[in-house]
């Protein structure tokens, strides 16, 4: 006796949980100490004044202020430069 079906049966089509990721806090909304600003995956985004990294790398506000974000131009090891997006809690 066949242990799956016949017809349609598939042991593939599976979907992964969404990870809801992304910018939670725009520029200039005020924010509490230990709210989310950023769920990332790397730091796409750069922490700056009063902001705290998470292991997971998530930016997280440090103090009570207003979010900014603000640009930056970074360095690499190779010589090559990028633009890099900092985010402050003022």
């Amino acid at each position: 006796m066949a242990h799956t079906k016949a017809i349609g049966s598939t042991k593939l089509g599976r979907d992964s949980i969404a990870k809801r990721l992304g910018v939670k806090m725009q520029n200039g909304q005020k924010i509490m100490v230990g709210q989310i600003i950023i769920r990332q995956r790397g730091t796409k985004y750069l922490p700056g004044n009063n902001v705290l990294r998470a292991e997971d790398d998530t930016l997280y506000a440090g103090k009570n202020g207003t979010v900014a974000f603000t640009t930056k131009t970074k360095t690499r090891f190779d010589g090559t430069r990028r633009r890099a997006t900092m985010v402050h809690v003022q």
